[in-house]
């Protein structure tokens, strides 16, 4: 096309030096058409080169999808076969199953069986232990319960003998310096008397001085029947040198305890079963006599207060 402008712009050149000046002018005019047409064609041209370009870009995309889907399906192909093959092994494994699973259900069964015979076995062993274990318990808070009651028992009895301890110091405070003494040891209270705030020499007879104290331990014991009553006699190691009635310090420290149960049991609140004499003679020294302070001490009545105990060691036999 740009040829045939070409072509024409030179004949039109030629014409005019020959032609008339309307038909210069209508050559000219179509001279500008064609121009105006050379123009839009190369616009066209130029479009047709933009659309070649995006074709050629659509083109090659497409070239590389086909090849990214050929790659697909070689492996979506591969992946067949794979799972062909896989699916026929494991219809082979599972013809074989079937062949045996008859054989296959009934060891299974028998070895269930087994197993829920060893389970009920040892369930029964363990409902039978945990019986025993619960019983255990039971026991065990059964017998923590008496150890606390023995305890609360104890301790109340403990109470009650510092108490009586107490009440014995008030009564015997004026013989206070008079060989009489008040102590708390092991439980139990003790009343010792020396013999000069009792009885002469060689003598089991009280004297008025000792029997007011005596008396007065009488009250207090009145006051507290549950009180067990031990009256000891004791003497130093000269042996008797006397005549009569008396033997020997046996004779003489078991004659002189019960001269003091005998005051005590005068006393008509005093329980007479609750009261004990008994003779130590020269085997229970508190000092050595081997002077005449430690002879004196030896020759003494001590009176032993301690609590019945029945209940207590009733609820130690149950723990």
């Amino acid at each position: 096309m740009i040829k045939k402008v070409s072509l024409f712009a030179v004949t039109l050149a030629l014409a005019t030096s020959c032609v008339s000046k309307k038909v210069y002018n209508e050559l000219e005019e179509r001279y500008a058409n064609l121009r105006k047409e050379n123009r839009k064609l190369q616009d066209e041209g130029k479009d047709c080169e933009k659309a070649k370009n995006k074709l050629e870009t659509d083109y090659a995309s497409l070239q590389s999808e086909l090849a990214k889907t050929r790659t697909e399906r070689d492996k979506l192909s591969n992946d067949l076969k794979s799972a062909t093959n896989n699916l026929a092994a494991l219809q082979s494994s599972y013809d074989a199953l079937s062949k045996n699973s008859d054989d296959a259900l009934a060891a299974n069964m028998n070895k269930n069986r087994d197993l829920l015979a060893q389970l009920e076995a040892k369930e029964k062993a363990l409902a039978a232990e945990q019986s025993r274990l619960d019983k255990l318990r039971n026991d065990l808070d059964d017998s923590s319960r008496r150890l606390a009651e023995l305890e609360n028992m104890m301790a109340n009895k403990d109470a009650a003998m510092k108490k009586l301890k107490e009440t014995l110091s008030k009564a015997l405070n004026s013989f206070e310096g008079k060989g009489l003494t008040v102590q708390m040891k092991n439980g139990k209270v003790y009343v010792s008397m020396e013999n000069k705030l009792l009885f002469s020499s060689g003598s089991w007879a009280v004297g008025a001085e000792g029997k007011r104290a005596v008396v007065e331990v009488g009250k207090v014991l009145g006051d507290n029947p549950d009180i067990s009553v031990l009256i000891e006699g004791h003497t130093d190691d000269v042996a008797y040198a006397g005549s009569g009635a008396i033997a020997d310090n046996w004779d003489l420290s078991t004659k002189r305890a019960t001269a003091i149960v005998n005051i005590l049991g005068e006393n008509k609140k005093v329980n007479k079963s609750n009261l004990t004499a008994a003779g130590r003679s020269e085997y229970a020294p508190i000092m050595p006599n081997t002077t005449a302070e430690g002879k004196a001490k030896n020759r003494r009545i001590e009176i032993i207060l301690t609590p019945k105990l029945d209940e207590i060691s009733k609820m130690l036999n149950e723990l």
